[in-house]
């Protein structure tokens, strides 16, 4: 049989992959139009294969709705309630003793810090699982309301097609909420892998979600970007450098004037 602690590390890192996916998608999908929307030189290069980067921009859209109905739907085989109900059905693999292995690791002998730190790690209760999946619950009843249609009925399957139909779906999204929504799944994996490789209580930190944000304010390298942040950055140097070199190309097309 699976190891429960084998088992729930291998579940936590695809709630990782998943969540990470999901952002990237998004967040390189809201980038291109922000970008776009601020630099005309961008906008132009854009126009000049316009048939590539709308294909590009609804891949992302549909990848971004693809896996984030993977993640809550509770069909799915690897979803966010996965990980969660193997941590409550073995709340062993948190216990002080099962840290310690893993923080021994390989070394033959226990560190000798190893006792003072094991002595004030946080061994979870019931109820801050409970709680977590109060959490879950909520974003998945945001999710259900506004956004597990347009997955369905637009993105995975053509149920919808119907112009009329399928802008009375989109209507009901929020583009602030969706970014909290998609965020929030980076937030529970970092309180999770926090709890089991470093026992610490399993708190919800703040993450920053703002695009605007983001590009106004770019958080400091040392403090270290969560991976929507570092995506929309690449995404945006990318499509400045490029529209830079377009127009030195077309400078340098151009024909010169003559000389008398």
């Amino acid at each position: 049989m699976t190891d429960p602690a084998v088992e729930f590390e291998q579940e936590l890192e695809v709630l990782r992959t998943e969540a990470e996916g999901a952002a990237q998608f998004f967040y390189s999908y809201l980038a291109i139009h922000a970008v776009a929307g601020d630099h005309r030189s961008v906008d132009r290069l854009l126009n000049r294969s316009a048939l590539f980067w709308n294909t590009i921009l609804g891949g992302l859209q549909t990848s971004t709705f693809i896996v984030l109905g993977r993640i809550l739907d509770q069909n799915s085989a690897h979803n966010v309630d996965r990980v969660l109900k193997i941590a409550q059905n073995h709340p062993d693999i948190f216990s002080r003793s099962a840290l310690g292995k893993r923080k021994q690791g390989s070394l033959a002998t226990p560190p000798d810090w190893l006792p003072e730190y094991l002595a004030e790690a946080y061994v979870p209760k019931a109820a801050d699982f409970r709680r977590l999946r109060a959490y879950v619950h909520k974003q998945r009843r945001v999710y259900n309301e506004k956004y597990r249609d347009l997955r369905r009925k637009v993105f995975a399957h053509k149920e919808l097609t119907d112009p009329a139909a399928v802008s009375a779906l989109f209507a009901k999204t929020n583009i602030r909420e969706f970014q909290r929504l998609l965020v929030f799944f980076s937030r529970l994996y970092d309180a999770l892998w926090q709890l089991f490789f470093n026992g610490r209580k399993p708190t919800l930190r703040p993450r920053r979600y703002s695009l605007k944000r983001m590009r106004d304010r770019p958080s400091p390298p040392e403090i270290g970007r969560s991976v929507h942040e570092r995506i929309a950055h690449e995404a945006e140097r990318f499509l400045m450098a490029a529209a830079s070199a377009a127009q030195q190309r077309i400078a340098g097309d151009a024909p010169q004037a003559a000389r008398v």
